[in-house]
């Protein structure tokens, strides 16, 4: 009798696997780190067999944890980072490159050509997203200039590209052995390659990145029947019936299904997404439009998204870098140390500002230090700049929408940080409310695959699965509260016009 869902969560920093039941609890999990790797500066690449080894890895520490194996599972979701692109021979499966990931800024120069040439939302309307590098399309035509021979090979079907959903497809339905070249809509979205209302390839698109089409992947819903794990896999038959990228899984796991609803999830950066319903609202105020989910059964939702490259590995900075914590947990403690930031405002603009000031040109900077600035200032400025990055993208949602704001839902790794949550609920004036289950990624997809098998039965079903864990209310007045913003808007600024 089939149990549980499985659901693969690849990230930027880790794979994760992680086994839920019925009642959307989890069971177990297994999770492994990959490595990052900076060539060069602006470059980040990952290993493409690590992440597929990690992830097989990490299936087999949670089925183990749970005492479960291929007949206890009805099936298995893919969520992942988005705009990060492998490319790959499928008559080996090897990568021909390593995956250029989303925060990658090398294709910036491509870029601003193709600014130059034709505005930076002139295709907006099409594709939902302005030209940027942070998308996947200028990331594949890099890696067709630098492939030898990669143009010739990938018109001839001898490379293919993807995100890192196919990749993962490909490799959990057979590699070479017939493995499945498939994407979902909400990755596809992310391209920049995508027509944003029939959600198919854009002709236009592949015409402007010169991308060809026997390489891409087939576009599908993210509930749908996309093939069978192989026979060299410990999930070998299961079905694989989901795909979400991360950010919309996590809208998903979050149970934001109606116009209107959105959330922030705090990971390697911070994701604020609004649910828009079924046709896709363009922004003035610097967000993107994207596809939020589309169901075999044939529900459909768009979003309006706020990204912001820097949270999370603000932190893993403050680590690694400064080495003024040794492990990101102890961001907390030493931010409690002091009341306030001591005037110092930090603004993580390490390889630019994505929404909503998408400055490429922008650098990181601290600003504000006197003789008594200590480390717990920093950390301090740290959590307050992943809480005011969030209120600049909320509060263009709600100059686009009219919506107002009355509470935020929140989910990712930073949100276990009881103090950064008190501090955005302090930046926003509003309650900031974390679900019960703060694993709203994975649990997305182990929705969308639970949906297709009849797991689950209904979105009603869903909705009602959601339980609140945990609730900060603002504690800091308006005037206080609107005093600290202003500053923060002069540290950004600051950081502007530093990169050429």
């Amino acid at each position: 009798m089939v149990t549980c869902i499985v659901a693969i969560d690849q990230g930027t920093t880790s794979s994760r696997a992680l086994v839920f039941d019925e009642s959307a609890t989890v069971i177990a999990t297994g999770q492994v780190e990959h490595r990052q790797h900076f060539p060069q500066p602006g470059w980040v690449e990952h290993d493409p067999l690590e992440i597929w080894e990690n992830v097989r890895e990490s299936v087999a520490l949670a089925l183990a944890r749970a005492s479960l194996t291929r007949h206890d599972i009805a099936a298995v979701g893919i969520t992942n980072q988005r705009e990060t692109v492998v490319a790959w021979d499928p008559s080996t499966g090897t990568p021909v490159h390593p995956a250029i990931v989303w925060q990658d800024t090398r294709t910036q120069p491509l870029i601003d050509r193709l600014t130059q040439e034709h505005g930076r939302h002139a295709f907006v309307q099409e594709t939902g997203l302005p030209l940027d590098a942070y998308f996947s399309a200028s990331k594949i035509r890099w890696l067709l200039d630098h492939v030898d021979e990669g143009q010739a090979r990938a018109e001839r079907g001898e490379i293919l590209v993807g995100t890192i959903d196919s990749w993962l497809l490909w490799n959990l339905t057979g590699g070479p052995d017939g493995g499945v070249h498939a994407t979902d809509v909400t990755n596809a979205s992310r391209t920049l390659l995508m027509d944003l209302r029939n959600r198919q390839w854009s002709d236009t698109m592949l015409a402007l990145f010169d991308v060809p089409l026997a390489c891409l992947p087939d576009i599908r819903t993210s509930s749908d029947a996309f093939g069978r794990v192989s026979q060299t896999s410990l999930l070998r038959e299961v079905p694989i019936t989901g795909i979400l990228g991360d950010q919309q899984a996590a809208t998903f796991g979050q149970a934001a299904f109606a116009a209107g609803e959105s959330k922030n999830t705090y990971g390697t950066g911070n994701f604020v997404l609004l649910n828009t319903g079924s046709q896709p609202v363009f922004s003035d105020n610097g967000l993107i439009t994207t596809v939020a989910y589309e169901l075999e059964s044939g529900e459909l939702a768009y979003a309006l998204e706020g990204s912001i490259a820097v949270t999370g590995s603000l932190v893993q900075w403050l680590r690694d870098s400064l080495g003024i914590i040794s492990t990101a947990a102890e961001v907390e403690e030493l931010a409690s140390r002091v009341p306030d930031s001591g005037g110092v405002v930090l603004v993580p603009a390490f390889s630019g500002l994505l929404a909503p000031h998408w400055r490429s040109d922008a650098r990181g900077a601290i600003l504000g230090i006197t003789r008594f600035t200590n480390h717990a200032h920093i950390a301090r400025a740290a959590l307050e700049a992943v809480a005011w990055q969030s209120r600049d993208v909320l509060d263009a949602m709600v100059a686009d929408t009219g919506t107002v704001l009355t509470e935020l839902k929140v989910d990712g790794g930073m949100v276990v940080d009881d103090l950064l949550m008190q501090i955005q609920a302090d930046a926003l004036g509003v309650p900031v409310v974390r679900p019960e289950v703060a694993e709203t990624t994975a649990l997305g997809a182990a929705y969308a695959a639970g949906l297709a098998v009849g797991f689950w039965e209904s979105m009603d079903q869903l909705r009602s699965l959601w339980r609140e864990g945990a609730r900060w209310e603002p504690r800091v007045d308006s005037e206080a509260r609107e005093r600290a913003f202003a500053q923060w808007h002069k540290g950004v600024d600051r950081s502007l016009g530093w990169a050429d």
